[in-house]
């Protein structure tokens, strides 16, 4: 007898039973009602059709109605919502909606996908216009079009999770300022706090704006404007608000018939997918499932489990007794340019269930390379593993740039067959040196693992140090020149080559702790140590690099020196690597087109494309003015940065650079702080001096110094509003301001000025050969930070207030600009 099979949903779930089912038993009749117009759609990819990755829409559609059909002889109902089922007639209420009729439809088998829906908060003001949330293609479509015709400057996204960074991420690309506002204190709720604040770092490095521990009180839209106000009482403005808070089940169908649901409102199934109706399935994200490693019940709402309970559910309909053996939770993500992936539980998961660490449970942290150190391209990732005193593996998280997922897939599959941190350190995995090292990552987070139960090291956490005692000794084994980059506060450092002439120092009557880069070298230490009398030795797992990303982002005082970079490389044997030794085959070479533009603009583009790159990577520039031959050695020089070559090609002048790390000037054991800071007195308010000042004060902020202008008497005109200000005065004040020249468009040239042409001139030439006007770059000067100091005596005398000036002009004596040339080793009188 042929059988009757209704399917509710279709993108993951209910498209995968269908499609298996028809595999299973050809003669079915096989109906599936989707109430939207898409039956299957890439609903993981709509952020990128708004951002533009993705560029044709037709590309999100996987499955059309007439396809199923061609290839499955699957009856597809788009746009027909089923509103009702009768258990006891088998009967389902259906309501078409193109057609705008009501009918019932048999079956001898019913099965539930009716999926998610995004949290929508009963927030004031939640309705308006320009927010918006994401799951669907309609919602994709409509996004898209007010993003295309509105062109939005700032974006906010409410909420932290996979959703809503890659929204940042996309909106970002559309060139918006974007903030992301995540109530809980970190993004990324999958993996652990200090796992997210590498995350957040990257975050923040691609100037996207974080407020964590703050949720939403309101929203008040006017004008296209939205300003969301949070429960800090901070304002944050967007043009476009995404709301990415998170997901419920679409389960009313469900309740109403009376099936069993959880608290959740999630629907209670069985092993095999069915409800506690034997006439009814239910799969994806509506369903409670059991949580593969706790062996809890939970939701979790994925795509690639929505899938496999697909398969399983046509399985067992076609009498297979197939089992869903639960869910653990695997995922990956990309944020920008890093790449975040998880599997199993996380240490939150396991505190709230009361597990604690050391005795319940163990951690390790390792920052191996992506692949062999000695080929190009070797990028660290960091890897968390999480495990038992058992040794059985209970998940992982990892985030980096290449090579991530690969290594939690593969502990994915070890978690599936149960297997121990003992079992990772012989797994045979594929290698060669462009794809991976000898000992890779998951060996080597076994081999952690290992000698930790095995009891060869004692390992100590990064959230230790909040209940460490004062009777404690941090040891810093790393290199004098790494702990000028940043160390631990109150640590000692004795290099790991020195120690065993050194260990003298230590007393072993004390816990010692000690660390290095990320815990190859602390492991040595700790061992060198343990076996000269030392009992009391741990290892910082993850050594300075996991520290330094928790404690030293917002709060430098838990840290020495300057903190420790994403850029710092460190060799497979756990040492800083020099990057002056990196060959340029390892580094990004980044190219730089400044040509056309005069001097100080091709030295101004270099600085901003310098602060973006990574240490070790290679600008490579291009320019027209003839000065910049030399200045670009000297901006070097003076920069830490290192000018691999230069010369002259066809009819431009090249230069090619490799960032690197500015050096403190050191003195024995004490640092001396250099005088580096430039201070011009600006005498003269002649229209040529002008220019030439503005142009030294942005060559030198471009290079990273601190520029003070002290404007006295005629100088002062340089900085007068040019609009007539109505301010009272008394009659020798209004004399002399009135045979002033009134800011920079009315000064005249030192010589030459031919009764005002000679000034029109200079500005036609300076336009001709691409120099920025005078006004330009006075403006540039103080968005490049030039502090501007008007002198207050010589304004009382010259009969100028300070209503008169432009905005961002400090007001002084001659002490302000006594003080900025003792911080000088160039003071000029102009």
């Amino acid at each position: 007898m042929m059988k009757k099979i209704l399917i509710v949903g279709g993108v993951a779930g209910g498209a995968s039973t269908a499609a298996r089912m028809r595999r299973m038993d050809e003669n079915a009749a096989i109906i599936m009602f989707e109430r939207g117009e898409y039956i299957s759609f890439a609903n993981c990819g709509l952020p990128y059709y708004i951002g533009g990755a993705i560029e044709e829409r037709s590309a999100l559609l996987v499955q059309t109605p007439e396809g199923m059909k061609a290839r499955f002889n699957i009856d597809v109902r788009v746009q027909n919502e089923v509103l009702s089922i009768d258990r006891e007639k088998k009967t389902v209420s259906v309501n078409d909606i193109a057609n705008n009729r009501k009918y019932e439809e048999s079956y001898d088998v019913l099965v539930l996908s009716p999926g998610s829906t995004p949290l929508k908060p009963p927030i004031p003001g939640i309705d308006a216009p320009n927010i918006f949330t994401l799951w669907n293609i309609p919602d994709v479509d409509r996004i898209k079009s007010y993003v295309d015709h509105t062109k939005p400057q700032k974006a906010v996204v409410i909420g932290g999770g996979f959703i809503g960074l890659e929204m940042a991420e996309n909106l970002h690309d559309r060139g918006m300022e974007v903030s992301v506002v995540e109530m809980a204190d970190q993004v990324m709720a999958p993996v652990d706090f200090e796992m997210a604040q590498i995350v957040h770092r990257h975050m923040k490095q691609k100037k996207v704006n974080l407020y964590l521990g703050d949720g939403v009180q309101s929203f008040e839209y006017h004008n296209g404007l939205t300003k969301v106000k949070l429960q800090s009482g901070k304002i944050v403005e967007a043009d476009i608000v995404m709301l990415s808070i998170g997901v419920r089940p679409q389960s009313e169908l469900a309740k109403a018939a009376g099936l069993e649901m959880n608290s959740r409102g999630g629907i209670v199934v069985s092993d095999k997918l069915l409800t506690s109706d034997p006439n009814i399935y239910a799969i994806g994200d509506a369903v409670e499932v059991v949580d593969f490693i706790s062996g809890q019940k939970t939701m979790i709402p994925l795509a690639g489990p929505a899938n496999k309970q697909g398969r399983i559910c046509a399985d067992n309909i076609a009498g297979k007794n197939v089992s869903y053996k639960g869910t653990q939770g695997t995922s990956v993500a990309k944020v920008f340019d890093l790449t975040v992936s998880s599997t199993g539980v996380n240490e939150k998961s396991l505190k709230r269930d009361g597990k604690v660490y050391g005795k319940d449970y163990y951690t390790t942290i390792i920052h191996p390379g992506s692949h062999a150190g000695y080929y190009p391209g070797s990028i660290p990732m960091t890897l968390k593993l999480i495990f038992g005193m058992d040794g059985k593996v209970l998940g992982a998280q990892n985030i980096g740039y290449d090579g991530v997922e690969k290594r939690i897939d593969v502990i994915a599959t070890a978690i599936r067959f149960g297997a121990t941190v003992f079992d990772l350190t012989e797994l045979e995995l594929a290698y060669a040196p462009p794809y991976s090292s000898a000992k890779d990552p998951v060996n080597m987070a076994g081999f952690v693992g290992e000698n930790i139960l095995k009891g060869i090291t004692k390992p100590f956490q990064w959230h230790e140090f909040e209940n460490i005692g004062s009777d404690v000794v941090i040891l810093d084994v790393r290199a004098p020149l790494e702990r000028d980059m940043g160390y631990i506060e109150n640590s000692i450092n004795i290099p790991v080559d020195d120690l065993r002439t050194r260990m003298i120092e230590l007393d072993k009557s004390k816990k010692i702790v000690v660390y290095c880069a990320v815990g190859i070298r602390g492991y040595a230490a700790a061992r060198m140590l343990e076996q000269n009398g030392f009992d009391k030795v741990y290892n910082l797992m993850g050594g300075y690099t996991t520290y330094s990303v928790v404690f030293c982002q917002d709060d430098a005082s838990k840290c020495g020196g300057t903190l420790l970079g994403e850029d710092v490389h460190v060799s497979e044997f756990g040492d800083v690597e020099d990057l002056e030794e990196i060959s340029a085959a390892n580094a990004e070479t980044i190219k730089l087109n400044a040509c056309g533009l005069q001097c100080p603009g091709p030295i101004m583009q270099v600085h901003k494309s310098i602060e973006l790159m990574n240490s070790g990577d290679i600008l490579e520039v291009k320019a027209t003015d003839p000065g910049f031959m030399n200045d670009i050695g000297v901006w070097c020089e003076k920069t830490g940065n290192t000018l691999i070559d230069s010369g002259k090609e066809d009819k431009a002048f090249f230069a090619r650079i490799r960032k690197g790390k500015k050096k403190a000037v050191t003195h024995g054991n004490t640092e001396v702080v250099a005088k580096d800071d430039k201070t011009m007195v600006v005498f003269s308010g002649d229209l040529d001096k002008a220019i030439a000042t503005m142009i030294i004060a942005n060559g030198a902020a471009s290079m990273g110094k601190k520029v003070t202008l002290f404007f006295t008497f005629w100088g002062l005109n340089i900085l007068r509003k040019s609009e007539k200000v109505s301010v009272k005065k008394d009659f020798i004040s209004k004399m002399f301001s009135a045979m002033m020249p009134r800011g920079t468009t009315k000064l005249k040239l030192s010589k030459m000025h031919m009764m005002g042409m000679g000034s029109s001139m200079i500005r036609m030439v300076m336009k001709k050969h691409n120099v920025d006007s005078i006004e330009d770059m006075l403006k540039m000067a103080q968005e490049n930070g030039v502090r501007m100091v008007a002198c207050n005596m010589s304004m009382d005398l010259m009969g100028i207030t300070a209503e008169e000036l432009i905005d961002g002009v400090e007001f002084g004596g001659v002490a302000s600009m006594l003080g900025a040339a003792e911080d000088s080793n160039m003071s000029l009188f102009i």
